[in-house]
C-alpha cells in the first residue's frame, strides 16, 4: 500500500513537471518583453532578415491585407465578445515583413489619399508664394511592379483539446491544453498583366495551456489544510499571425527566385542559405 501511495504521488508530481517543461519554451517567448524598438522576434523573422539580398529592391504595393474570418473572441460565459479574434493590423505586419526582408520596397497605398493631398498642398503653396516660376520640387511617385494581396482566411478554435491529471491522498495535479489555428493567404499580382504570379497559404497553430496543482490533508480531526496553485499560458494571436505572414513572404521570395521572377545578388550565397537552414517551402 505504501509503495502504491508513493507511486501515485510521483505520477502526480511528474504530470505537473511535464506540463511545465512542455510549455517552457512558449512561456519564455510570451513572458519575455519584446526587444526595445523591434517588437517580438520570431524564428521565421530571423531567417527573413538573414536571407541573401537581391540585385535590386522590387517596388511593391499593399492596399489591404484583410481579416476575412469574421470571427470574434469567445467570452468566458460561452458567448462572443465584441473584440475580433485576430488582429486588424495585418496590413502593417505584412509591410514590415516585406521591408525587413530587404527584397522589397513597400510603397504607401493604404492611405494614398492622405499622401496625394499633402502633395497638392505643397504645389499650391509654391504657386501662391513664389514670385518667380516655381521649380519642380516634387518628383513623380514611384509605381509598383507587383501588388501583394490576400488576407487572414481562417481562424479555427479548439482544433485539439485535451489534458491529463492524477490525484491521490490529497496531492494532485493536472494539465489541460487547447490548440487553435490561424490561416493566411498571400498572392503576388503583376501590375502590367494582372496575372497572379505566385500564391502561398500558411497555417500557424496557437497553443494555450493550463497547469494546476492541489494539496489537501486533515492536519487534525476537524481541521483541513488545502492549497491550490495554477498557471495559464495563452500564445498571443498577433504573434501567430506575424509568424504566418513572415513565413509566407519567405516562401514568396524563394519560389520567386526558383521561377525567375526576381534574382538574388549572389546565387551561390542564396543556395548556401537554403542548405544551411534546411528550408522546405
Amino acid at each position: 500500500m505504501e509503495k502504491l501511495k508513493k507511486l501515485l504521488t510521483l505520477i502526480a508530481i511528474g504530470i505537473i513537471l511535464i506540463g511545465l517543461s512542455g510549455c517552457g519554451s512558449r512561456m519564455n517567448i510570451m513572458s519575455a518583453p519584446p526587444v526595445k524598438g523591434s517588437g517580438y522576434v520570431t524564428t521565421i523573422h530571423k531567417l527573413l532578415v538573414e536571407i541573401p539580398k537581391p540585385k535590386e529592391k522590387i517596388p511593391v504595393a499593399v492596399y489591404k491585407f484583410r481579416d476575412e474570418t469574421g470571427q470574434y473572441k469567445s467570452g468566458n460565459n460561452g458567448g462572443n465578445s465584441i473584440s475580433t479574434a485576430v488582429t486588424q493590423g495585418a496590413t502593417s505586419i505584412l509591410i514590415k515583413a516585406l521591408e525587413d526582408s530587404g527584397w522589397f520596397l513597400p510603397l504607401e497605398r493604404e492611405n494614398l489619399g492622405d499622401l496625394l493631398q499633402e502633395r497638392r498642398i505643397i504645389i499650391q503653396m509654391q504657386r501662391k508664394y513664389l514670385k518667380k516660376p516655381y521649380p519642380q520640387i516634387l518628383p513623380p511617385l514611384l509605381y509598383a511592379g507587383v501588388i501583394f494581396e490576400g488576407g487572414i482566411i481562417g481562424y479555427d478554435s479548439d482544433v485539439v483539446t485535451g489534458g491529463a491529471g492524477a490525484k491521490y491522498f490529497g496531492l494532485g495535479g493536472s494539465v489541460q491544453y487547447r490548440i487553435d489555428r490561424v490561416t493566411i493567404y498571400l498572392r503576388v499580382v503583376s501590375v502590367k498583366t494582372g496575372a497572379i504570379l505566385k500564391s502561398v497559404q500558411e497555417t500557424k497553430v496557437i497553443l494555450s495551456k493550463e497547469i494546476r496543482g492541489s494539496f489537501f490533508r486533515y492536519v487534525r480531526f476537524n481541521q483541513l489544510l488545502e492549497a491550490e496553485a495554477g498557471i495559464s499560458v495563452n500564445e498571443p494571436v498577433e504573434m501567430a499571425v506575424q509568424e504566418a505572414i513572415e513565413k509566407a513572404v519567405l516562401d514568396i521570395i524563394i519560389e520567386g527566385v526558383k521561377s525567375g521572377l526576381w534574382q538574388p545578388a549572389n546565387y551561390k550565397k542564396f543556395k548556401e542559405f537554403l542548405k544551411k537552414v534546411h528550408y522546405q517551402p
